[in-house]
């Protein structure tokens, strides 16, 4: 009720990202979406537009140089940029004619799929909050009674 005491409450519980709250509640695996690689930003990727994460494609295209596909037999794969790291960490075009200070970059790992780990256990949670709910009831009825 908008005011005044109920014995007939009810609350309703929501949110507005329930994917991303199933996903830590389930802890699913992330392929994708064309069934080839999974490609992570390492930090001299640097940040995407607005501060989201970069692109591949948009790397190259905001650096102008080209990504090269390394194979690794063991752990990912990498794609890595003849080039240079910045003083900020990111990998950036090499200026000199000499080739000093050039080096391989690695810009994206590459994984085929992702687990993600399971955070939350929200059924867990949801019996621990119902197991109590009887009796605060009672001790609020009993309090207004007296």
């Amino acid at each position: 009720p908008r005011s005044g005491e109920s014995l007939n409450a009810a609350a309703l519980v929501w949110s507005k990202a329930p994917v991303i709250v199933g996903a830590h509640d389930t802890g699913p695996l992330i392929r994708s979406k064309d069934g080839f690689w999974l490609a992570i930003p390492t930090p001299a990727a640097g940040r995407g537009l607005r501060g989201g994460r970069i692109t591949p494609g948009e790397w190259e295209r905001r650096r102008g140089l080209r990504l090269r596909f390394v194979y690794r037999r063991r752990g990912p794969s990498l794609l890595v940029a003849d080039g240079r790291l910045n003083n900020r960490g990111l990998g950036v075009a090499s200026r000199s004619k000499t080739g000093r200070g050039r080096s391989t970059v690695p810009i994206f790992l590459l994984v085929p799929q992702v687990k993600l780990a399971k955070r939350l256990n929200l059924a867990r949670d949801a019996d621990r909050a119902q197991a109590t709910v009887p009796g605060l009831i009672v001790a609020n009825w009993v309090e207004a009674k007296l």
